[in-house]
């Protein structure tokens, strides 16, 4: 964390130098650095699919919730990542679209969660 930490505020005191000559490019350098910390994340997000790996050596889990969940985690960290660099690149219109389709696509992946639930109540309320 604290690795991360220090590439974000370095990132940041040179992109405020550079936006005084040119500030094109201190968008550049903020997406540059946004970038390698999103490969930090990748790292972590490793760590965690191995977590629940383990978990399922315990509890008899569906294979595809733990796919459902995961791809969950992954769209809604790719649109708040891609939607905050639209943000500071000035374009928030685009920033508020990738975010409204960020969370239809979450719907729409936990689409089968919600059948599968439905379909277990509807057997509790019939048996």
């Amino acid at each position: 964390m604290i690795k991360i930490a220090l590439i974000g505020i370095v990132g940041i005191l040179l992109a405020l130098q550079i936006k005084a000559v040119k500030s094109e490019y201190a968008v550049y350098l903020c997406m540059g650095v946004s970038l390698l910390i999103f490969m930090g994340v990748t790292e972590q997000l490793q760590i965690i699919v191995d977590a629940i790996q383990a978990i399922e050596t315990y509890l008899p889990l569906d294979q595809r919730y733990i796919k459902i969940l995961l791809k969950i985690v992954g769209i809604t960290y790719i649109a708040e990542f891609s939607s905050d660099l639209c943000k500071d690149a000035g374009y928030q219109t685009i920033a508020g679209q990738i975010q409204i389709f960020g969370k239809l696509s979450v719907l729409a992946v936990s689409m089968p969660v919600l059948l599968a639930l439905l379909d277990v109540i509807q057997n509790f309320l019939g048996a």
